[in-house]
């Protein structure tokens, strides 16, 4: 739901460009009542700007920093050439998963019921899609713990199980193998698999040229894929060199 508290100086926020003028632009604050601001054309781009319009149009989604905040005359200022392109993805991003897992709650909450059990859950984890993701991950005590009755727990439990998708990461790595046995090419292709089971359903073995090999883990953490990446990596290793060949991992190739 919109907040009606004001945005904190420095703060990156998602606005709809509404109004262009010579001047500069003004932009509602999506996420704070719509509330107004406004961009100086100085705050538009690191360049001279002759023509707005060739940088922003009206209902046009923007992220911009928060420079000031006067409550009293109810006017905000923000720059548009503050916010770097990365930012302006990460921003945006975030934003339309807040309003996703809005959408998963309503599926589960009646609409009278939604700007308390929002709070609740905002209050925990600092957004909604991040409360949604531990209860994936936690269960339906990450609801109960916070007072919400054991009916609605198992409702919005149960859409989380249904819609939210677990984080994932992937990393690559590479193994040298070598094996000079007249079985070599067989003893190798074990030890991929042997890595492969170590790995369970989390691992891809690809063939890079004689003698290296490719192994891609995806894993819901950096530390866990790195963890399963080295046992993979060591499981293939280690039966390689029992059979008198030759083995290496490279976490990047030279």
């Amino acid at each position: 739901m919109p907040r009606e508290e004001w945005p904190e100086k420095g703060e990156l926020v998602v606005c709809t460009v509404r109004k262009l003028k010579t001047f500069g632009v003004f932009a509602s604050l999506d996420e704070y009542g719509n509330k107004e601001g406004f961009i100086h054309i100085s705050e538009v781009s690191t360049g001279w700007v002759k023509h707005l319009r060739d940088y922003v149009r009206e209902g046009q989604k923007i992220v911009c920093k928060v420079l000031d905040v006067d409550q009293r005359r109810g006017h905000i200022d923000l720059s548009l050439k503050a916010v770097k392109e990365n930012q302006k993805k990460e921003r945006i991003k975030a934003w339309k998963n807040e309003k996703k897992a809005l959408k998963w709650l309503s599926l589960a909450v009646p609409e009278s019921e939604i700007p308390e059990i929002e709070a609740k859950l905002v209050d925990a984890y600092d957004g909604l899609y991040d409360a949604f993701q531990q209860i994936l991950k936690s269960g339906k005590r990450v609801l109960t713990e916070l007072g919400i009755a054991d009916e609605l727990a198992d409702k919005i439990h149960a859409v989380a199980i249904a819609n939210v998708k677990p984080p994932q990461v992937n990393i690559t790595g590479y193994v040298e193998l070598k094996c000079p046995l007249p079985n070599g090419v067989e003893i190798i292709k074990e030890a991929l698999m042997k890595a492969k089971e170590v790995a369970k359903d989390c691992i891809e073995c690809s063939y890079v040229g004689a003698p290296r090999y490719r192994i891609r883990i995806t894993a819901p953490s950096y530390k866990e894929a790195e963890s399963v990446l080295a046992k993979a990596a060591n499981t293939a290793i280690e039966i390689v060199t029992k059979n008198d060949g030759y083995g290496k991992f490279y976490r990047t190739l030279r």
